[in-house]
């Protein structure tokens, strides 16, 4: 299974938190990062790579790049990282799921390198940190839009895999649409990869001939926004990971943008300076790491001020999107009026809302 996939074990802490000593001030760094596709693929890998990009941008002469794309996970992830850090690389980020046991491995022989996984939970040593981005508040907001947009009732969303990072976003999207929309209904299709164009196409298509006319994806190409484009404004989506403004301002209405630049600089800084310590992040729209894409003229402006509303109140911490009440796909009670759930629910989260058909794969 991979990337970005967070279990129960990662509730030990998902705020902000600090361990480990720091490091001394350098005058310089070499910073490094391992892709698992190519930064042209215009998502989830492309904007990893604009924040490697921020990074030469803010520290100049003072920081060298490195990276390597298309690392498959697993043997070869080890290996690549072996060599950035026999290569002098001081930090090195590993920007997916996959990479988790390969990144411990190596940092134990390596003690004086710093790495940084993203997504995953398994921080064994001092020089680990993790950090990861609350993507479903993104889709509160696409939720919301894709339940005032629907004509037809019937929204969709193409799936990586079953794990809690997509099924939160899932359940998240949903909720948000029938706020707004009672009657709408949730088909997902699960395309059980990160990266296929091909595949990304076929589940578009799939959900296109069902009658689906608002497309969300879980998946990193552009794929979905070219089917849809093929409708002549009959479908609508969103930009996924990056903003895909190739697509604008239809189909693609809006996007998540990840938006990791922040993070790369604010680490990267934290090392040459000698504040550095070890971090389990997990930010979104109030830090940034989150974005919400422009929402285009296609969309009603009274819609678009609804989204909006939404964005910023998740932005000033005025609203949860996982607040009661809400039940479980059975029925059960889940949260309460007013609740909000906790972060370890959201990381174990293996459970469809009530109002979602169907079941999630195992």
């Amino acid at each position: 299974m991979k990337r970005r996939t967070l279990l129960a074990s990662a509730a030990m802490g998902v705020a902000l938190t600090f361990g480990g000593a720091a490091q001394a001030q350098m005058d310089s760094a070499k910073a490094c990062f391992v892709y698992v596709g190519p930064i042209g693929d215009g998502g989830w890998t492309y904007q990893h790579h604009q924040g490697l990009l921020a990074v030469e941008e803010a520290f100049g002469d003072k920081v060298e790049t490195a990276y390597q794309e298309n690392v498959p996970e697993g043997a070869d992830a080890e290996r690549v990282l072996t060599q950035m850090a026999l290569s002098g690389c001081n930090i090195i980020f590993t920007t997916s799921f996959g990479y988790m046991d390969p990144t411990n491995a190596v940092a134990a022989k390596f003690p004086n390198v710093m790495f940084e996984h993203a997504t995953g939970y398994k921080r064994d040593h001092p020089n680990v940190s993790t950090y990861n981005a609350r993507f479903y508040e993104g889709r509160a907001v696409q939720g919301t839009i894709a339940g005032r947009m629907t004509k037809s009732n019937k929204i969709g969303y193409i799936a990586s895999f079953p794990i809690p990072e997509v099924i939160m976003g899932i359940n998240s999207y949903f909720t948000h649409a029938r706020k707004v929309n009672p009657d709408v209904e949730l088909s997902v299709i699960w395309a059980y990869t990160w990266f296929d164009p091909a595949k990304e196409a076929d589940a578009a298509k799939a959900m296109i001939e069902q009658g689906v006319d608002v497309i969300a994806s879980h998946t990193d190409s552009t794929a979905p926004l070219a089917e849809a484009a093929k409708t002549n404004g009959a479908v609508i989506g969103f930009g996924q990971a990056s903003d895909m403004s190739e697509y604008s301002p239809s189909p693609r209405v809006s996007s998540i943008i990840d938006n990791w630049a922040p993070y790369y600089v604010k680490r990267v800084g934290a090392l040459l300076d000698g504040s550095y310590e070890q971090v389990d992040a997990w930010e979104g729209i109030p830090g940034g790491e989150v974005l919400i894409g422009e929402i285009t003229d296609a969309i009603p402006a009274e819609v678009k001020a609804e989204a909006e509303a939404i964005r910023d109140a998740i932005a000033n911490g005025s609203y949860h999107p996982f607040t009661g009440p809400l039940n479980k796909q059975d029925g059960s009670a889940w949260l309460g009026d007013g609740e909000v759930s906790d972060d370890g629910t959201l990381l174990g989260m293996n459970f469809y809302v009530e109002g979602i058909k169907g079941d999630i794969p195992q």
